[in-house]
């Protein structure tokens, strides 16, 4: 199981919410690239950088840290939030993104996912499925629609989507344990998915389920910045 660490940018630097909620941001660190250099000095290969204030401006607006990070580092960069145009893909690949995660751009403007699903390849596009009651939630979490989860996915695997990010709004930075049953649901129906999970995650013991039900990384967050888990406990999976 890939351990993930996410990064979560306002203002250029490294915050946490807690369910998508701006009003609960808390500040962690100043600098990002500082902090990404010590999940690669642990042996973590992959980051999930979320530009927070590009998702309220439907454009990227920290690119900057983006490309300091994939610059400075060689972690795999994923990155996601505010990308709704094909030019603001091409400026994320530009700036050294590996991948693109795309949450509400797939329900809102199917047509254009697909496009860059086509264009890019199943290896840089990483959908992005945030469930609040097994409904697809978009727009940083305000908006619930009448989506259903694990048909959502099936039909963009069968397009050729390989890599899922799914969060689960309800456990989202309240540090409560991950919807275990809900990954084991969806890789039981799509098997072939690599499966991201994201969310709730608080402790060692919660990173050991997961990797138990085969989900292919988890992105872990507010769990590290609070010192549940630590850099070497993180190590301990790679």
């Amino acid at each position: 199981m890939q351990i993930i660490p996410a990064i979560d940018l306002i203002g250029g630097k490294c915050v946490r919410l807690s369910q998508g909620d701006y009003s609960s941001k808390k500040e962690y660190h100043d600098d990002p690239l500082e902090m990404a250099k010590r999940f690669e000095g642990a042996g973590i290969q992959r980051l999930h950088l979320v530009d927070l204030d590009g998702a309220k401006a439907k454009k990227i607006v920290n690119g900057e840290v983006l490309q300091r990070i994939s610059a400075g580092t060689n972690l795999k960069v994923d990155f996601g939030g505010g990308i709704q145009a094909d030019e603001e893909i091409e400026k994320a690949f530009e700036l050294g993104a590996k991948q693109v995660t795309g949450g509400s751009i797939a329900v809102k403007n199917a047509s254009l996912f697909k496009s860059w699903i086509k264009t890019y390849g199943s290896e840089k596009i990483i959908l992005g499925a945030d469930a609040k009651n097994r409904k697809i939630a978009v727009g940083g979490w305000e908006e619930t629609t009448s989506v259903d989860l694990i048909p959502f996915i099936k039909d963009y695997v069968a397009l050729g989507i390989s890599y899922v990010i799914c969060t689960d709004v309800a456990k989202d930075g309240l540090l409560q344990g991950p919807s275990a049953d809900l990954y084991k649901e969806i890789l039981e129906e799509i098997p072939n998915v690599k499966l991201i999970a994201s969310g709730g995650v608080s402790s060692v013991k919660d990173l050991e389920e997961l990797e138990k039900i085969g989900v292919f990384g988890t992105i872990v967050g507010k769990a590290y910045y609070e010192g549940r888990v630590t850099l070497e406990e993180l190590a301990a999976f790679i």
